[in-house]
């Protein structure tokens, strides 16, 4: 039984601030002559223009005066506060643009509701505020992915195709939020510079079921998932929960694992399903930072129009951890299309090293134009 991606629809915070202007602000706040030189490489070099955020100035708004006249960081519970507010806003927001660009589905047919988020906590969460604000059955169940990283919406997607493939009269509500420039800090740790220079703030939502798409969309049929581990990154990439926020362990080493393993990753994958490399007409690759959209095409021997859409998300938005492979995966619905089916190979990486990927196949409608 097919399962499709019918729509998909993007939010991000109405505060937008220019690469350039960020890493002003940090070369402000950096002390050391070298750590000051890492700044203006990483911002002149990130393939970022512009990013947004819910913390107001970008970090002038954030630290909180003292008593003495100086400023210090905002305590991790302080920045919670502020991601159950913000997180709360902007995913009812989301909620009804999603609803309302899917006028074949009606609030009280959604069954499930499937969240990621790893850049904050509370209880009830967005999930139990998506059922109350847009009008969803009481019945709906509800499933929370957290703390999971850049990958969650390949986990939170296949639990959806779960749920419709179990049952065919299921609608499955998605949404991955992250907040992550709440966990910005300053302490001179190259790993934290480099976090600082990437991550923004942003949410995606898709809607899937098994119902036949409605003739003249564009959608993605669901067609396979994998999972794989690239043990040697373990300590690439990884956080826990500090006083200031999360503390992050980036290193700059991890485009070059991916890199180095991602043609042995997919085989599995690619196999399964009787397919090469050369059989993909569209890749959407998660834009961690600029360094890993390049190791990925020159290990996969992909065009630049292969990873365009990735290219174009991260100038646009940044990482915004969980939720920017559905932007990619919009920015590559939008392209103009090649074939009525077109098959689209997708990808994150996030802690461990985990890689996720998923085939789908993108249908065009009849009303797609063709390049």
């Amino acid at each position: 039984m097919s399962v499709w991606i019918h729509h998909i629809e993007t939010e991000v915070p109405e505060r937008c601030y220019s690469q350039a202007e960020v890493g002003e602000h940090m070369l402000e706040w950096t002390v050391a002559e070298r750590d000051k030189r890492l700044v203006r490489i990483l911002y002149r070099n990130s393939g970022i223009e512009t990013r947004h955020s819910v913390i107001p100035d970008w970090g002038e708004g954030f630290f909180i005066p003292t008593e003495d006249g100086s400023t210090r960081q905002p305590s991790t519970a302080e920045r919670n506060a502020t991601y159950t507010r913000e997180g709360k806003k902007l995913a009812v927001d989301l909620g009804h643009k999603l609803l309302a660009a899917a006028a074949e589905f009606s609030p009280t047919d959604i069954t499930h509701v499937v969240t990621a988020s790893c850049t904050g906590f509370f209880n009830p969460g967005i999930d139990y505020f998506l059922c109350q604000e847009l009008g969803l059955p009481n019945s709906t169940q509800r499933y929370h992915l957290g703390f999971m990283g850049c990958y969650a919406a390949f986990p939170a997607l296949r639990m959806a195709t779960q749920f419709c493939q179990a049952n065919p009269e299921a609608v499955v509500l998605v949404m991955c939020l992250e907040l992550c420039s709440l966990h910005l800090q300053i302490n001179g740790s190259e790993d934290t510079i480099l976090a600082n220079s990437l991550f923004a703030d942003g949410a995606g939502a898709v809607l899937i079921s098994a119902r036949p798409p409605q003739p003249g969309s564009d959608t993605y049929r669901i067609d396979d998932f994998d999972s794989a581990l690239i043990p040697s990154g373990k300590e690439a990439m990884a956080w826990s929960i500090g006083d200031l926020g999360f503390d992050i362990s980036l290193s700059s080493y991890v485009p070059k694992i991916i890199g180095a393993g991602i043609g042995e990753i997919l085989q599995p994958l690619l196999t399964r399903n009787e397919l090469t490399t050369q059989d993909i007409d569209r890749w959407a690759v998660h834009p961690g930072g600029k360094s890993i959209v390049d190791k990925v095409a020159k290990s996969l021997e992909l065009s630049p129009a292969h990873v365009q859409p990735s290219r174009t998300v991260l100038r646009k938005f940044g990482n915004m951890s969980s939720t920017t492979i559905l932007f990619v995966l919009k920015e590559t619905l939008a392209q103009p299309a090649i074939a009525d089916h077109e098959k689209v190979c997708a990808m994150a990486f996030g802690p461990g090293l985990t890689v996720e990927t998923a085939l789908l196949q993108a249908d065009r409608g009849v009303n797609g134009k063709r390049s």
